[in-house]
């Protein structure tokens, strides 16, 4: 079996939330994948060696003022800390998404962050709520679950 976290951060609106279960329902579509879905808003912290563990990670911000929302940057501290004590995320497969109520430029950011993994494909950026079959959110969780499967 392999296990593929869904990491974002999602209040308010819950446009993300809905983008994140889009990607993950995706990724469930490919036999043999197990998702797991992360709101950074509900967690203290977010266990690095589970991301560590995991075979691929699909992760999502809205958009904060042309950046990610907090929580998820501190994913990111917190993975750089761990990668000095041995635990590391680094060519991990990853796919991005992010929300955005008009500006939509913190995807440039969400993309630097993530330069040590293995991004699979560009980010799907969705204004506002996704429709409830956005076909693009789906095929980027499905895209990132058959990579897992051929990294074998």
């Amino acid at each position: 079996m392999k296990k593929i976290i869904v990491l974002y951060h999602s209040q308010e609106h819950g446009n993300t939330e809905a983008l994140a279960k889009l990607v993950a329902q995706g990724a469930g579509q490919v036999e043999g994948v197990e998702v797991s879905l992360i709101n950074t808003n509900e967690e203290q912290r977010v266990d690095v060696a589970a991301l560590a563990a995991a075979d691929g990670l699909a992760i999502g911000s809205p958009d904060y003022a042309s950046y990610v929302a907090g929580t998820i940057k501190q994913v990111f501290d917190d993975m750089y800390i761990a990668g000095k004590e041995g635990i590391s995320v680094q060519g991990k497969p990853c796919v991005l998404f992010m929300t955005h109520g008009g500006g939509g430029r913190g995807v440039t950011a969400l993309k630097n962050l993530t330069q040590r993994l293995n991004v699979l494909a560009e980010p799907v950026v969705c204004r506002g709520a996704p429709q409830a079959d956005n076909a693009e959110a789906i095929q980027l969780g499905r895209r990132l679950a058959q990579a897992v499967w051929r990294a074998d």
